[in-house]
């Protein structure tokens, strides 16, 4: 039988990037609304440009937020505290544009039903530790260094704006080696060489030293992985000064790097009586467990729900014929050992509180925070036991 071989690629960006600050700053108001009243009611969206942030959405809450002074401080938090990278908090327009929630909505969400309809994908594979992909965990562990090496002042000519991308080469569905890096991050114009128009090569040598060898280990890498250290030549121009952010516009970076299906809902502002959230967190919890049990070395989660509705309209499970036991059996084993409900989602996951500003960047799967309590393996036991 012929050996597969095939490269995949996925990215991330990091807290800088435009559509990541809009990401940051819906989920910063959640925080914020669900820290002083447990049943407030979120869908937040954030979009943002040349010296603007307009806030808008539908919220339902007893507390008070002042939005400006939350903006601006997540801003500088991040870094944009220096005109020359484009984009400063302290002169940036705020504009809030927030409305109510929708009483046609509320009534079905009130008696414990889903706040949309939808499908939302959970997904685990054996290629790493973590039981995520190994591109996109390369791309987030890339993404969060330039970060690093940003706040630490290792590389202090970086700007806040970056992205990463990682092409891997596999060989019978297993990781061989990594084929091509590709880092793009904004940075100020004391690493331009003489014609003004490209970083230095010292410079690259640096951002690879520093970020690259230091995420991707060296069983990966050989004399034929290339790497890219902003193609363009230049990236001085970044940020919103050069492009446009909004919500929820990076939910591949956000789930699986494209080697999962997408149910299409973004998560960012949105408390977790939307499905669109708090289930797709069930699923990715639901299939780790199922990978990290044996029972399965690859496992898609599929959920399904209608609006106003208490159960699921559809669950299965599909491990593409890696499971040890039948996918209709490992479905059976779902419903009986998961509350797929939305209130039993949140009950068991614990998600009403103050944890998802620090979800918006880097992915919202794959890293093993006590706070992400989707990521635990604590249900395998059971699995097993009745598998």
């Amino acid at each position: 039988m012929a050996r597969e071989r095939f490269f995949f690629t996925s990215e991330s960006v990091t807290e800088g990037h435009p559509d990541k600050i809009c990401d940051q700053i819906s989920d910063a108001v959640l925080d914020q609304i669900i820290r002083y009243d447990k049943k407030g009611r979120v869908a937040c969206e954030t979009f943002i440009t040349k010296g603007l942030v307009i806030v808008g959405g539908e919220i339902t809450t007893k507390t008070y937020i002042d939005i400006p002074e939350l903006v601006r401080a997540l801003i500088k938090d991040i870094g944009y505290t220096d005109i020359k990278f484009g984009f400063n908090y302290r002169s940036c327009a705020i504009l809030n544009a927030i409305g109510i929630q929708s009483p046609d909505i509320a009534q079905g969400v009130d008696r414990g039903g889903a706040g949309d309809q939808g499908l939302m994908i959970g997904f685990a594979t054996r290629q790493t530790k973590e039981l995520m992909p190994l591109p996109i965990m390369l791309a987030h562990k890339l993404a969060a260094r330039l970060a690093y090496v940003r706040r630490k002042g290792i590389l202090p000519y970086l700007g806040p704006d970056g992205k990463s991308q990682v092409t891997v080469e596999f060989d019978n569905g297993k990781p061989k080696r990594v084929d091509t890096v590709v880092i793009s991050c904004q940075h100020s114009e004391d690493i331009l060489d003489r014609t003004g128009k490209r970083i230095t090569k010292k410079a690259k040598d640096e951002i690879i030293e520093n970020v690259v060898l230091k995420v991707i280990p060296k069983r990966y890498l050989d004399r034929n992985t290339a790497y890219l250290v902003n193609p363009t030549g230049k990236f001085v121009v970044g940020g919103p000064q050069s492009d446009t952010g909004m919500t929820g516009r990076k939910i591949i970076v956000d789930t699986y790097g494209g080697s999962s299906a997408h149910g299409g809902g973004a998560f960012s502002g949105k408390d977790p009586t939307k499905v669109d959230r708090s289930a797709s967190y069930m699923a990715r919890h639901i299939a780790k467990n199922i990978v990290a049990s044996g029972l399965a070395d690859i496992c898609h989660v599929h959920l399904a729900y209608a609006i106003g509705e208490v159960q699921p309209v559809c669950v299965i499970v599909n491990t593409r014929n890696s499971g040890k036991i039948p996918d209709w059996r490992l479905t059976e084993l779902v419903r009986k050992h998961f509350d797929l409900s939305p209130r039993g989602i949140i009950r068991y996951l614990n998600l009403v509180r103050p944890i998802y500003r620090g979800t918006a960047v880097y992915g919202h799967f794959g890293r093993e925070y006590k706070d992400f309590t989707w990521e635990k393996t604590n249900r395998v036991k059971d699995l097993l036991k009745d598998a």
